[in-house]
């Protein structure tokens, strides 16, 4: 293993951040914490290639028993897929898969698929299902923009919807990958490829096609060619005996309506490592990897990909002729297009930031972004499952950028 690549620490005044105003986002996380939103969050800041801000506040778990350190670990759910979208990109770079390259190229079952016909009974839930022939292949790209037809059986109501299994988190813990692809070869896709930005399983699959290629699991590719070599030492998709006691918890129940809310086991195995849902990370690793894009591909003298490739992943590549609906998904993404398993922002948006940031993020209330123009990243780390994290992603972005000097 090589020496882990620097990322610099520097105070934000030499780096064009003021460090009293840096101070508030501290202030307001503790406000938070205290009126039980919350029981505690690491928040960590790049601008310029350099570390600025990094801090634990509140309590690994809802029973305040121990303070958040600064490399508490968290189920990620979502921020998982960017991994897994950078592990594609480098077998794109190295010859061995393609855009446009049709699905049944690297797992056949998934080839010569039906769709359904969206009938009035279909939508309310009931079958018989009608399909009709694909237009055209799934292809690569279609995966990593969401635009392949499969889709999340959490995300609807249909008799469609119904076929599929709810999340990747829930695929990667009941099913195995043999049964994964044969549940989703059976399954009439919801649309016909490149037609509509639907949110699902598309990026589970990519994680299978890197492993169809390299003859690794997800887990050692990644370990290997990402995580070794950009020092992210924190970031597995099963946490270690010896780091357990660093796993953070949430809250038992949504401060907001009473619901019970939980967030997988991340010290059990998964039947498969699913490309979209399953890693825990730190959030210094994460800004590794965030700084990693920013950069171009390169943290300090270690390139993970090129510069092209960066700028592919981070081109909006929901055209007019799709459908978008990313703002149905997460309503602070009204602007946003879609790159290559990241979403773009395209227009102006209610939340600040610039043309040409890109993000995604995680459902039990893991959050990161870079802004190209800033030249800042930002991964903040919490475990809030409700729909109190979308508040959050309001509140860490006003914190953030307004901490901004020159």
């Amino acid at each position: 293993m090589t020496d882990k690549p620097a990322l610099p620490r520097a105070e934000p005044e030499a780096v064009g951040m003021s460090s009293v105003r840096l101070a508030r986002i501290v202030t307001a996380l503790n406000r938070e914490i205290e009126a039980g939103q919350l029981p505690g969050a690491v928040i960590a800041i790049a601008r310029r290639g350099h570390l600025v801000f990094h801090e634990a506040v509140g309590s690994l778990g809802p029973d305040r028993n121990t303070p958040m350190p600064l490399d508490a670990l968290f189920a990620m759910a979502s921020m998982t897929k960017p991994v897994t979208g950078v592990a594609g990109l480098m077998l794109w770079e190295e010859g061995r898969l393609g855009l446009a390259d049709p699905i049944e190229r690297f797992l056949p079952q998934l080839g010569d698929r039906r769709v359904a016909m969206l009938t009035e009974g279909v939508l309310a839930g009931r079958g018989p299902i009608e399909t009709v022939p694909v237009e055209r292949s799934i292809t690569i790209q279609d995966l990593m923009r969401h635009t392949s037809g499969l889709t999340y059986g959490g995300r609807g109501t249909t008799a469609v919807h119904a076929l599929y299994p709810a999340s990747s988190n829930v695929a990667g813990a009941s099913l195995d990958a043999a049964s994964f692809l044969d549940g989703l070869a059976a399954a009439p896709l919801l649309y016909q490829p490149g037609t509509v930005w639907d949110y699902g399983l598309s990026i589970d699959v990519i994680g299978l096609v890197v492993e169809a290629i390299s003859g690794q699991t997800l887990g050692a590719f990644l370990e290997q060619r990402l995580f070794q070599p950009l020092g992210m030492v924190d970031t597995s998709f099963q946490v270690p005996r010896d780091k357990v006691a660093r796993l953070a918890r949430p809250l038992p129940r949504d401060p907001d309506t009473g619901a019970a809310q939980v967030v997988p086991d991340r010290t059990q195995a998964l039947r498969f490592e699913c490309g979209g849902g399953g890693l825990v990370s730190s959030a210094l690793d994460y800004l590794r990897f965030a700084q990693m894009l920013l950069g171009g591909g390169v943290l300090g003298e270690t390139r993970i990909l090129g510069r092209k490739t960066v700028e592919a992943m981070r081109t909006n590549r929901v055209t007019p002729d799709i459908e978008n609906r990313i703002a149905e998904l997460d309503p602070n993404a009204e602007g946003y297009g879609f790159g290559l398993t990241v979403a773009v922002r395209e227009k102006v948006s209610t939340l600040m930031g610039s043309p040409g940031e890109f993000y995604w993020n995680g459902a039990y209330g893991t959050l990161w972004w870079a802004d190209p123009a800033e030249d800042l990243a930002v991964v903040f780390m919490a475990q809030v499952p409700g729909e109190q994290k979308r508040r959050f992603r309001v509140l860490i972005n006003a914190l953030v950028y307004q901490a901004l000097a020159e």
